[in-house]
This record gives C-alpha cells, sequence and structure tokens, in this order.
C-alpha cells in the first residue's frame, strides 16, 4: 500500500513538473512572438519615419503663393544618407516668383498649369513656356524667375534641389534674391550704400527708395485686385521710360573685364531684360535648351497593368548639369512594380494620383518599411535596397520622382520574367536556396509577367497559389 502512494506520488510530481514546462514553454513562446511583433511593429513605424518624408516645411508663403518643401538628410548613426530635398511650388493667377538665384541645381516638373520660366543662358536671358508634364532645368547659380500668367488657373510645380559638395549648407538651399525690398531684401542692398550709389550712378535717397519699396515677398501679384507692386509698374511702362530708367541700373552689372563677360549671368542684362521685355525681345536666346514632356514620351516599357517612363541624360542632355534622372510610373489598381533594386542611384517619388503601399527591405532581409502612402506622400529608397510599389484596388496610382544619377539607370528587377531569378537560374542558384534545380525551375517560371505584374487575383484568379 505504501508502495502505491509513493509511486502515485511520483506521477503526480512527474505530471505536475510536465505541465509547468508546457506552460511555461507556451509562455516563453508567447512571450517571444509578443517581443518579434513589437519589434516588427517598432521596425515598421522607424522605416516610415525615415523613408516617407511627410514633414512640410514652409520656405515661402505669401497671398501670391507658396514653396514648401520635404528635406532629404541623413542620423549620425546610420550609413544611410538622402542627398535631394523635393519641393512644392504653389502660385496663384497672374503672380511672379521675383528674380533670384539657388546654391543648388533645381529640376522643375509641372505638375498642373502653365507657366512662363525665364533664366540666363551663356549671358543671355532665355524664356521658356512650361505646360503639365514639362520637365526643364535651371543650373546652380543660374539667375531665374517664374510667372503664372493663365488667368483663373493655379500653377503647381514639384522640384528636385540637389544637396552637392558645393552647396552653401546653411539652410536646406540659399536664395539669393536679385529684385527685392523690405521683404525679401535684395542682394544689392548688402553694399554700402554709398559703394552701390556710385556704382549705379544715382542719388543715395533715390537708391534708398528703389531698396525697399518691395515688401510683398517672394511671391507677388503682378496685377489684380492687390496693391500694385514694383514689377508691376516696371512690366506696364513704356519702353523709352523703362529704358531711361534701367540706364542708372545697368552700368552695375555691365563694366565687366572680358573674363567676366564670359560668366553665366550678368545682372545688367537680366535686369534689362526682365523689365523691358518688349524693347529687347530679340535677344531671347534661343539657343536655349527646350522642355521635355513626360507625358508627350512613348512608354520605356508598358503592358496591360501598367507603364513607365524615364528620363535621363541620352534623351535629354541639360540633366547632365543637374546629375538626376526622372520617371514617370501609372499602375492599373491591384498591379505592382516587381521587386527590383536601383544598383545606381538614390529613387525619390511624389504620389500625384490614387493610393498604394510601399515596401522597402534592409540588406539583412528584414522589411524596413511596408506604408501605405496616399496623393501628395513622397518618398525615398537609398540605392541598392531591394523595394516595390503596389497599386491599391480601388484606382489606378501613378507617382512621379528623381533619381541621383542622369545615367540610364539599369534597374535591376529580382523576381518575374527576366528578372535576376531568370539569369541566375541554374545548380549553384538552387544550391543557394537548398532545393533542386527541377523545383527552382518551377519557381522561376511561375510568372509569366515582367517589370509591372497583375495582382494575384488577376493571375490565380479564386485558384489557390501553386504549391512546389
Amino acid at each position: 500500500m505504501g508502495n502505491r502512494r509513493t509511486l502515485l506520488l511520483l506521477v503526480l510530481v512527474l505530471f505536475s513538473t510536465l505541465v509547468a514546462s508546457v506552460c511555461g514553454y507556451e509562455y516563453e513562446g508567447r512571450r517571444r512572438e509578443r517581443e518579434e511583433e513589437e519589434e516588427e511593429s517598432e521596425q515598421k513605424t522607424q522605416g516610415e519615419k525615415w523613408f516617407l518624408l511627410r514633414q512640410l516645411h514652409d520656405v515661402v508663403k505669401t497671398d501670391a503663393g507658396s514653396m514648401r518643401l520635404v528635406k532629404g538628410g541623413y542620423r549620425r548613426d546610420s550609413f544611410l544618407h538622402s542627398p535631394m530635398h523635393i519641393g512644392f511650388i504653389s502660385m496663384e493667377p497672374n503672380s511672379l516668383f521675383i528674380p533670384q538665384y539657388l546654391d543648388s541645381d533645381l529640376v522643375l516638373f509641372v505638375h498642373h498649369g502653365e507657366a512662363r520660366v525665364g533664366h540666363i543662358y551663356k549671358d543671355e536671358l532665355a524664356e521658356r513656356h512650361l505646360k503639365h508634364g514639362d520637365v526643364y532645368t535651371i543650373p546652380a547659380g543660374s539667375a531665374f524667375y517664374l510667372e503664372n500668367r493663365v488667368q483663373n488657373q493655379r500653377l503647381h510645380i514639384i522640384c528636385s534641389i540637389g544637396i552637392t559638395s558645393e552647396s552653401m549648407g546653411w539652410r536646406a538651399f540659399q536664395s539669393f534674391f536679385i529684385g527685392g525690398g523690405i521683404y525679401p531684401a535684395s542682394i544689392l542692398a548688402g553694399f554700402d550704400h554709398a559703394t552701390l550709389s556710385t556704382a549705379l550712378n544715382v542719388s543715395t535717397a533715390e537708391l534708398s527708395s528703389f531698396l525697399t519699396r518691395q515688401s510683398s515677398g517672394p511671391i507677388v501679384h503682378l496685377s489684380g485686385s492687390h496693391h500694385t507692386n514694383i514689377w508691376t509698374k516696371f512690366v506696364a511702362q513704356e519702353p523709352h521710360k523703362k529704358l531711361a530708367h534701367l540706364k542708372r541700373i545697368v552700368n552695375f552689372g555691365e563694366e565687366a573685364s572680358p573674363k567676366e563677360e564670359e560668366s553665366t549671368w550678368s545682372l545688367g542684362k537680366f535686369v534689362c531684360f526682365y523689365l523691358n521685355r518688349k524693347g529687347v525681345a530679340k535677344r531671347v536666346n534661343h539657343k536655349a535648351p527646350s522642355t521635355y514632356n513626360l507625358y508627350n514620351r512613348k512608354p520605356d516599357f508598358k503592358n496591360n497593368y501598367g507603364w513607365s517612363r524615364k528620363l535621363d541624360e541620352s534623351d535629354y542632355s541639360p540633366l547632365q548639369v543637374s546629375g538626376n534622372g526622372v520617371y514617370l510610373v501609372n499602375l492599373s489598381p491591384g498591379s505592382m512594380m516587381a521587386p527590383h533594386v536601383n544598383p545606381t542611384a538614390i529613387e525619390y517619388g511624389v504620389v500625384l494620383k490614387g493610393t498604394g503601399r510601399i515596401q522597402i527591405v534592409y540588406p539583412n532581409g528584414t522589411l524596413a518599411m511596408n506604408a501605405s502612402v496616399q496623393e501628395g506622400d513622397v518618398f525615398w529608397v537609398p540605392r541598392y535596397f531591394p523595394f516595390c510599389q503596389i497599386a491599391s484596388t480601388n484606382g489606378p496610382f501613378e507617382f512621379f520622382g528623381f533619381t541621383t544619377s542622369a545615367r540610364r539607370n539599369h534597374q535591376q528587377f529580382l523576381v518575374g520574367k527576366n528578372s535576376l531569378m531568370q539569369s541566375l537560374r541554374g545548380p549553384e542558384f538552387a544550391a543557394a536556396f537548398g532545393i533542386s534545380e527541377k523545383r527552382l525551375k518551377k519557381i522561376t517560371n511561375a510568372q509569366h509577367e515582367q517589370v509591372i505584374l497583375p495582382s494575384s487575383s488577376a493571375t490565380l484568379g479564386d485558384k489557390p497559389i501553386h504549391e512546389f
């Protein structure tokens, strides 16, 4: 009887130990799952904070328009570096972004409306008309202005602002306003007034009046219900009156040495042309680069699921100056740009239409970001990082963007027909996955499309995905 009790007690002890072990294992398993989920959630949050550029900063804001910026940047604790800012210029009808030059290259893309851009090209002023879909470049240090002369239509421009070793680095970029007054100040105002009045051959009283009349900001109304400003008055003047006034100004920039006359721009010529457009229209530089319209370009790739257009220096030589490429992609509902890698450039994207998702992968094979994006969102993808874009099922997904290389960017697609999986298919690749060549062949041949892929419902219908 005693032996039975001892045996029964031993069984109960072992059972209790087993139950405790199982419970402990289950608890530990749940704890690890929670930690992994929390780590994945934290990683996703950090990824969205880093790869989605959602913080818009006001650079210029007036009654006539605004310029907002999403800044690229870098983290001190990371090797990731984003060497480009994306700007959004919005201008009311009949407005002007006053003459200036930047310490950074500028690539303009007209998202909505029409514009007139004037800038100095080989020491002469060139004017170009920009319309929806047009791309145009303005080199760093080249004086320029923007006008929206269309009645009852706002102008919206998306632009890239390059960060180079030559950028001054005081801010995201630095504007030097040629025209101006109290706000913004003209760069002329920085000279000693005695020196400047001598250079312009005007009295200090007239100089003071000239440099303090403008106070409407960098983007101004040219006419309409708002007060008439100094730029409107200049444009409205008769040619002979403009010339009489400008003779006192132009000398400041015209007395230059032969070497200086070959410089990128001349202040005197710029001001003279702008304020007396009718009188010197024949001086417009028709040899300056023309615009390039992305929507008029034949798609570089197109199938039933979408299309893509790319622009590099071989298509549009002005991109050599900025060192940027440009692209435009339209995905049909539910389709995706196949997972791929940019081996030569960092990529920036701006959602123009619809909604979708952006997935980016870290070098260690973990998901860096899986974020929903909508119209107006800006994202960037570091060089070498695998990523893909996926359209929502409720409509087309269109996005435009810039790359940090003007050379042809041979994207390496990881999945799909003619992808790296097809090119590398062989015993070595099969061994890397630990599967047979036959099984690898079935997997790589399962997708019949390339570059832009259909949704699973479009390819499989209600059938389950193949098991290999």
